[in-house]
Formats: C-alpha cells, sequence, structure tokens
C-alpha cells in the first residue's frame, strides 16, 4: 500500500505511525479498517482508536471510539458508498461497548451529513485553528504585537528551544503536563507511557518531535507535536511553567508553541494545526492564547454517534462533577 502526499484524506491520524503509538499505549486500542474492490485492490481505509481513561469507575465510563479525520481514499469513484459502510464496520465493532464514537474532522465534511445523519451520527460545531506557515515573513506580521515581543524578549533573555535529548527529559516534560492538566485544564491526560512511546517510536522519524524549552539548563516548558511531512505540524500536547518565569519577562508556553511553528517554517511544511480552540460563541481562554499566533478561524465540526446513551449522560454529569472538584 502506497502512503504519501498523494492519497486524500491522508495525515498522521490516518497513518501506520499513529496506529503504532495507540497500539502500544495501555489506554488505546485501534482499529484498522480497509475496503477492497471486486479484484482485492484497497480503495479506502479508515483508522479508529478506542480510548480508555485510566482506573476506577472514571474507566468503566469513558471508553469512547474516537476518529481523527476521516475515511483515506485512494480513488475518487464510489466515495459514498464507501464511507456507508465503513461506518457500518466502526458502528459494529469499535463502537460496541464504548459510550461513543466521534470523528474529529480535519476538514469541511458537511457533503456527507446526510450519510453520517443515516448512520444515527450529529454534526456538532467545533472550532480550530489553522496557520500557514509557507512564509516566515507573513507569519511574523500575522501574530499581534505582544505575542512578538514575547519571543523577543524570552529568547533575549536566554531561553532556548530545541529537541529533547532523552527520556529523561520527555518525564520531566510529563511531569509538567501533568500538574497543568490536573489543576488547570481539568480533562484527562494519556499515562506516561504514551508520551514515551511518542518520543520512542515517533520522534526519531519525520512524522512528529518533542522540544523542550530551557532556561539556565531547566526545562520550563515543551510540546508534543505529530507531523504530516510536507503538509501539517499539529499541537498535540503543550505545557510552560508561565507562573513561574513571566514576571522575568520569559513566556514557556508561548516558547513551547513556537517552537513547533518554527519547525514547520524551516522544515517547508506549510501549515500548523492547533488541534481545536472551542465552541463558537463560547468564551475560551485557550482560544484567546491561540488566536495572538495568527492564523484562520474553521469550523468543520464533529460527528459524533451516541452508543450507550446512558452511560454518556453519566460520563457528562461525572466529568462536570470531577471538575467541579479539581479531580480530573
Amino acid at each position: 500500500m502506497q502512503w504519501g502526499k498523494e492519497v486524500g484524506g491522508f495525515h498522521f491520524f490516518q497513518s501506520p505511525f499513529f496506529f503504532r503509538l495507540a497500539e502500544a499505549s495501555p489506554c488505546f486500542s485501534p482499529l484498522m479498517l480497509l475496503v477492497f474492490d471486486e479484484d482485492e485492490v484497497p480503495v479506502a481505509s479508515l483508522l479508529a482508536v478506542k480510548v480508555r481513561e485510566r482506573g476506577g469507575l472514571r474507566a468503566w465510563f469513558s471508553e469512547r471510539t474516537v476518529v481523527y479525520g476521516g475515511p483515506v481514499f485512494y480513488r475518487e469513484t464510489e466515495k459514498e458508498a464507501v464511507l456507508d459502510s465503513l461506518l457500518d464496520e466502526v458502528n459494529r465493532i469499535a463502537g460496541k461497548g464504548t459510550v461513543f464514537t466521534q470523528f474529529r474532522n480535519f476538514h469541511d465534511m458537511r457533503e456527507w451529513k446526510d450519510v453520517y445523519g443515516a448512520k444515527n451520527y450529529r454534526l456538532r460545531d467545533r472550532l480550530n485553528l489553522l496557520l500557514d506557515t509557507s512564509d516566515e515573513t507573513r507569519v511574523w506580521q500575522g501574530m499581534s504585537g505582544s505575542r512578538r515581543r514575547q519571543i523577543r524578549k524570552s529568547l533575549e533573555n536566554g531561553v532556548q528551544i530545541r529537541e529533547a535529548a532523552g527520556m529523561n527529559e520527555v518525564d520531566e516534560l510529563y511531569d509538567n503536563l501533568r500538574l497543568l492538566y490536573r489543576y488547570k485544564v481539568k480533562k484527562p491526560l494519556p499515562g506516561r507511557d504514551f508520551f514515551r512511546n511518542f518520543y520512542r517510536l515517533i520522534h526519531p522519524s519525520s512524522w512528529g518531535k518533542v522540544f523542550v524549552v530551557t532556561w539556565e539548563g531547566r526545562i520550563i516548558g515543551g510540546i508534543f507535536c505529530p507531523v504530516t511531512p510536507g503538509k501539517t505540524v499539529y499541537e498535540l500536547y503543550v505545557c510552560g511553567q508561565d507562573e513561574i518565569y513571566q514576571q522575568q519577562g520569559i513566556y514557556p508556553s508561548v516558547m513551547a508553541t513556537w517552537a513547533a511553528i518554527d519547525y514547520a517554517i524551516k522544515n517547508n511544511i506549510p501549515q500548523f494545526d492547533f488541534m481545536g480552540v472551542g465552541i463558537p460563541d463560547k468564551p475560551y481562554g485557550v482560544r484567546d492564547f491561540k488566536m495572538r499566533f495568527g492564523g484562520e478561524i474553521v469550523n468543520n465540526g464533529r460527528f459524533t454517534r451516541i452508543n450507550n446513551p446512558f452511560l454518556y449522560q453519566v460520563a457528562e454529569a461525572g466529568y462536570n462533577l470531577l471538575g467541579a472538584l479539581n479531580k480530573v
């Protein structure tokens, strides 16, 4: 099978690289579906991942099936019929035993709304921010004035950005992420194995990088970013010790994101994907932070199918409660 830029819909999250990463990580179970024609030639594929939180009741009511993007089509004909059969299989195999199934669209999929709708999927609004990184001058000009000053000031004050040098640095970066998600983001975070596996399996290739932000020899931030070579760099997980260092004119989270954007610019990758900026008309501080880097807001939405309505309601109530209690 030929994987590459010429295949429609192809990207990191529909590739063997993501399959191997999910397969190696305890909280994920990947499923690759293939559609063949009568001559046994593959015409489409779809990678779905079952996600399960760690431990206790949370694991029981949190299992879901996630598809990043959508089917990869190897030819232009019969797409509707192929998508129809793929959705049947996702619902039959990957949807079994999970609370919900969700397609996180990477481009506008409204033309397929009726096909998804016939399989009980509902399109829900969800915003994303895409940054054109094909020209460094335009990237720099598109940022807010405050963002440009923060990058310049951080560099002047001795901040460095580089690739992670070993597993110890990955562990240190994960410890920072874990504290951020527990006390501020208040959302589930994969276990340490996922980030170790990302570094071990993906970082040595051109399909993903781990960058750290350092100051006076200390790691003060960093980012895990998958890559579709020649296409897109993604901001998957990012963190920075902002509250400690901002008063010194150092902006770790800004520099972590800038590290990935700078990598895209220098490696002729024309797009940086911020991987989500919330729901329309709902205030979201993360969106405000990301938009200061420039870029274009898109609303590709998510197709969601509720597989177990009772557990879905329990899960929503549970996460709201846990968030309020500072436990997530």
